[in-house]
């Protein structure tokens, strides 16, 4: 069989054929694979509450246990589908099962939060080769358009059942015993994962024309690692020291001499030329923009319900099934609505309801305890993702010629992916800066006798208000409590405001950005496109996009 790119994966009849061999075997490891990488990926949301008492962490330390795993993702998606094509995709998901189970088991026995990232940045490497691996494995072992739209609406079922399910899995067993137990669960799953891939899977390959941007791979990486590091270390470093300087300046020279590499290479990781079109560029910043507002949201439910009001993970994970879920149930709706309606105006919905979801969030007390005032904005976010993930694809294929539609739809999920990694990086440093500074002028007019002013401010000076907030009874510094609790309330409803300000641009930039571009008209085969990785330089045909919180 011939994708629409010209490249050959199978051969024989492609309409009312048989199955082939391996078909429902390779799904099932697929489906199983996707599951396990989505855990290790939204496994912390409901654990941030207990690391950081365990570990004693502060705010940008726990911040680095979320983003390890998405910039890890995002820094070798690229690379990961090349390696698929030449050397196999059924090697590959091994592969990276085996990586989610080294990473998993480094967590589980992690001593300190910088191992925890070092076990994070694992699963994120594991889980990066998964995705695209276990998505194109599928792909090349369907004979039918049809067949190939089912498979990938099943993949993505379970991709989306694993975002919901994590925080709750997380939760019931940190409950059972500790933290460390929900990794070490982990482990247990990518292992089965492994064994089913390799005994039921087909191996597939497309090495025709891929090779490796090395130049473009090494340059994106240092480059993204770097600004990253700089935005997440200076809201307590503070923005003006010299590592906080380093990283942005560095950071930046690495990613403009990554332009340049890309401008020239003959297969570049990042196809440039893309963004001559206009709804195109529009698509893909507000694929990034929409993005880091959804999972900036998210990990700032974490935060809030965790850290900061210090609830049982079980709590914790509960809204997770709200914002996380309807991206899973509504699947069949979404799917109908892109026959039906332009997917562009199904974005704009999107970001208009997460932004809603956002702002009703930034009104929530900190002091209130009771998750039913999440319920609605929660809802509200997880619907309004639901409609946005498949459709920022979808509007990238359509503003698009055919024969970029492969590259298109990479270079859109890995715009997407970086929104993602954004999201925390910039919630948390919104929101520690600003608790950071509050938290400071309440100390100053909070009239606490001396010794507790004191202590309260060494404390803080080393680990912020959440440090403070996380103070024992009748410890030294522990009077002022309160005050810390209000200005984290502050801090986080100022994050969540960002995270609905960044919605609502989302939502401007699509419904006017895109007047009178091809995107208006409903997509044309309902179906968005392939994981990154998968159709990277255009070695698979489009297939449904989903989400990756």
């Amino acid at each position: 069989m011939t994708l629409n790119n010209g490249t050959t994966t199978s051969h024989g009849p492609t309409a009312g054929a048989a199955r082939m061999p391996g078909y429902a075997g390779t799904l099932a490891a697929a489906c199983g694979a996707v599951f396990v990488a989505q855990v290790a990926n939204a496994l912390p949301a409901s654990l941030n509450g207990l690391l950081q008492a365990d570990l004693d962490t502060h705010g940008s330390q726990l911040t680095w246990v979320t983003s390890a795993f998405m910039v890890t993702v995002v820094c070798f998606e690229f690379t990961f589908g090349v390696l698929g094509d030449l050397f196999g995709r059924r090697r590959l998901v091994v592969a990276g099962t085996l990586l989610v189970a080294a990473g998993s088991t480094v967590a589980a026995l992690a001593p300190t939060v910088q191992v925890l990232w070092v076990g994070a940045a694992l699963n994120g490497l594991g889980a990066g080769a998964m995705f695209p691996g276990s998505l194109t494995a599928i792909t090349a072992v369907a004979r039918t358009p049809r067949e190939r739209s089912h498979a990938v609406a099943v993949w993505s079922g379970f991709l989306s059942a694993g975002a919901a399910l994590s925080p709750l899995l997380g939760g019931m067993f940190a409950e059972l015993g500790s933290w460390r137990g929900s990794f070490w669960v982990l482990v247990g799953l990518a292992l089965v994962s492994a064994v089913l891939t390799l005994a039921l899977s087909a191996e597939s390959k497309a090495p025709e024309g891929r090779r490796f941007d090395v130049p473009g791979q090494i340059t994106f990486a240092l480059g993204l690692i770097l600004v990253l590091y700089g935005a997440v270390e200076g809201p307590e470093s503070g923005w003006s020291t010299l590592p906080v300087v380093l990283a942005f300046v560095v950071g930046a020279c690495f990613l403009a001499v990554f332009v340049r590499v890309e401008l020239r290479a003959e297969a570049p990781i990042l196809d440039l030329s893309l963004f001559r079109n206009r709804a195109f560029t529009v698509s893909a910043v507000a694929a990034v923009i929409g993005m880091l507002a959804f999972l900036g949201a998210c990990f700032a439910t974490s935060m809030w319900l965790g850290p900061v009001q210090h609830q049982d993970p079980i709590r914790v994970a509960l809204p997770f099934l709200a914002l996380q879920g309807p991206a899973f149930v509504l699947i069949p709706v979404v799917s109908r609505l892109l026959h039906r309606v332009a997917a562009s105006w199904l974005l704009t919905s999107g970001f208009v309801l997460m932004a809603a979801g956002c702002l009703l969030c930034a009104r929530l007390d900190v002091e209130n305890p009771h998750l039913g005032a999440f319920a609605a904005p929660a809802l509200l976010i997880g619907v309004g993702f639901a409609l946005t993930v498949s459709s920022v694809t979808a509007v990238a294929l359509d503003s698009v010629p055919p024969r970029l539609a492969g590259m298109a739809s990479a270079t859109t999920n890995m715009l997407r992916d970086l929104g993602f990694a954004l999201g925390p990086v910039v919630v948390g440093a919104v929101a520690l800066s600003h608790a950071g500074s509050a938290f400071a002028a309440h100390l100053a007019g909070g009239g606490l006798p001396a010794g507790q002013l004191a202590a309260a401010r060494g404390v803080a000076a080393a680990g912020g208000p959440i440090a403070v907030d996380s103070l024992p009874p009748g410890a030294p510094g522990a009077a002022a409590h309160g005050l810390a609790l209000d200005a984290l309330g502050s801090g986080f409803s100022t994050a969540f405001l960002v995270c609905g300000v960044a919605a609502a641009v989302a939502a401007a930039l699509t419904a006017f950005g895109m007047i009178g571009q091809s995107a208006h008209r409903p997509s044309q085969s309902g179906e968005p496109a392939a994981r990154p990785g998968a159709s990277a330089g255009g070695t698979a045909e489009p297939a449904p996009a989903v989400p990756r919180p």
